[in-house]
């Protein structure tokens, strides 16, 4: 149960009406989680279509020249998946912080950092056993 600062803080208001609205803005854990997981598995998915198509890239768009296209290419795709990947874990904690739940932001950074190293220790582990 989420109990306010103190009810004297509301002296014109309801204790179950200040009650109720303190709740609304608390999500529960599970909900979190949930967030957190499936950003890291979107982040992760992008990420390893990515790097697909990174070593199969010659088979798709032939040899490349050795010229200033290759390195712009290069550059340009890590500043978009910079945005992508950052828009993907971060985006929504941005977006909770920036509307005052704070405590809310901190935990889905934290179980998303926690996601994403359940993820690679999985990809490592496969991986390994390939």
């Amino acid at each position: 149960m989420c109990v306010p600062r103190t009810f004297a803080h509301y002296p014109d208001r309801p204790m179950i009406q200040i009650w109720l609205n303190s709740n609304l803005f608390i999500m529960n854990n599970s909900k979190l989680a949930l967030q957190a997981v499936s950003s890291s598995v979107a982040a992760f998915a992008y990420i390893s279509i990515v790097s697909w198509v990174m070593i199969n890239g010659e088979r798709f768009f032939g040899s490349a020249p050795d010229d200033i296209r290759r390195p712009l290419l290069f550059l340009t795709l890590f500043v978009f998946s910079a945005m992508v990947t950052g828009t993907l874990l971060l985006g929504r904690p941005i977006y909770y912080f920036l509307n005052g739940k704070r405590q809310e932001a901190v935990k889905l950074v934290a179980y998303t950092i926690l996601s994403m190293f359940v993820l690679v220790v999985l990809a490592f582990v496969l991986l390994a056993t390939a």
